[in-house]
């Protein structure tokens, strides 16, 4: 019992600490040690996973807020087209062909991927334009945040607002359809289709995470999904490597991440495009 706490406690750490830095939470490194390490049901996984991800939001989202690298604007106007679709798609489980979203959202993030590649090649990050975009304007989600690894302030745009809930809304339908997580595509709605700094990106994606997993976890404790033993030191370590987490994030050079966000994308798309046809890579 000691030893299975004190391994828990360490993959919460090493879940937290990925989690705060991607903006995807630590689900997906939690679900594949706590199935084929401790060989738990995957319903006991998928709880584990929920903790993972509340825990890493609760933690970084203390210190993002702290240095004000949260839009909390965009935040909050994303969560209502994420919540609607999951909603939506929880209503309609069984009554779309599932293969057919996993490879569309599996090309989606693909693309996505290609993106982070194409933004390392030429040094691009913040979008300069003359003109603002009138909804940005119009619900004032422009914003800035002092970036601690160029030690300057960035004041940054907001655009394609309706691509963000588009994308968002699709998200939360294929979450409530297929039980998939949705952090990977909130990061790829803020840095892809909105344009918002790869930083700021993360740190919302912190907090819209925890927003969504939290409307879920009650359902998941009350059906017995979560096991105390296996929740409460993955928790600890989580809160403790999610605090860290976020401090290496903003002393990172946005290169740096885009380098780390890339094969991250890249395997969550693989995983999701060949799930269509059959074939599971992990």
């Amino acid at each position: 019992m000691i030893i299975t706490a004190a391994i828990m406690l360490f993959v919460g750490f090493l879940a937290g600490t990925l989690g705060a830095i991607l903006g995807i939470g630590g689900g997906m490194i939690v679900t594949p040690i706590v199935t084929l390490l401790f060989g738990l049901n995957i319903k006991y996984a998928i709880g584990a996973s929920i903790i993972a991800v509340i825990a890493t939001s609760s933690g970084s989202t203390i210190a993002f807020l702290k240095d004000d690298l949260i839009n909390l604007r965009v935040a909050m106007f994303l969560e209502v087209a994420t919540a609607s679709g999951a909603v939506i798609g929880a209503l309609l489980t069984g009554s779309m062909n599932g293969k057919i979203l996993y490879f569309l959202f599996g090309c989606l993030l693909l693309f996505a991927s290609f993106n982070m590649v194409r933004k390392l090649m030429a040094g691009e990050e913040v979008l300069h334009r003359a003109k603002p975009d009138k909804w940005a304007v119009r619900f004032k989600l422009n914003s800035s945040y002092y970036d601690k690894s160029t030690h300057e302030e960035v004041n940054y745009d907001v655009q394609n607002i309706p691509g963000g809930l588009a994308i968002m809304f699709g998200a939360g339908l294929a979450s409530g359809m297929l039980g998939i997580g949705s952090g990977a595509f909130k990061v790829m709605a803020l840095d892809n289709a909105m344009k918002m700094p790869l930083k700021p990106s993360s740190a919302t994606s912190n907090l819209m995470m925890g927003v969504t997993a939290a409307a879920s976890a009650t359902v998941y404790f009350f059906s017995g999904a979560i096991r105390p033993e296996i929740a409460v030191p993955l928790a600890l370590g989580i809160l403790v490597g999610s605090l860290l987490g976020s401090r290496i994030m903003q002393k990172l050079p946005t290169r740096v991440l885009r380098m780390i966000f890339v094969p991250v994308f890249l395997y969550l798309g693989l995983q999701m495009a060949l799930k269509a046809f059959g074939i599971n890579i992990g």
